[in-house]
């Protein structure tokens, strides 16, 4: 056996409520930007992962296309952004269950404040 020390990376980070609160009004604001102003103005400065996300939200799918998106990439690149790291594997597994239900409130919350 060798000396070599064994690297911890420490306790994985588990998203709080809070986190995820952040995270809603941070999308809630993107995907709003994008009806009053439309894409022109945001596509520019926000990250491919980004726009897709809005895209998703708001259901435009020619946006989804053109970056080579789904719902599926969406809402798996958002599972451990969620639920941290083991959360988001389970949700993975369980077909994404509880990133699709966050994903429906703030849908919902956009359609409610639009």
């Amino acid at each position: 056996m060798s000396d070599v020390k064994r690297i911890s990376w420490g306790k994985p980070r588990k998203p709080t409520d809070a986190d995820r609160d952040a995270l809603r009004a941070e999308l809630l604001a993107r995907a709003r930007a994008v009806r009053a102003d439309g894409w022109a103005t945001h596509r520019d400065q926000w990250p491919d992962g980004q726009i897709a996300t809005v895209a998703y939200l708001l259901g435009d799918t020619d946006v989804l296309a053109e970056l080579e998106e789904s719902e599926g990439t969406v809402l798996s690149r958002y599972a451990a952004e969620l639920f941290g790291f083991h959360g988001g594997r389970k949700d993975i597994e369980a077909g994404l269950v509880g990133t699709q239900a966050w994903f429906d409130t703030v849908r919902k919350a956009l359609g409610a404040g639009a």
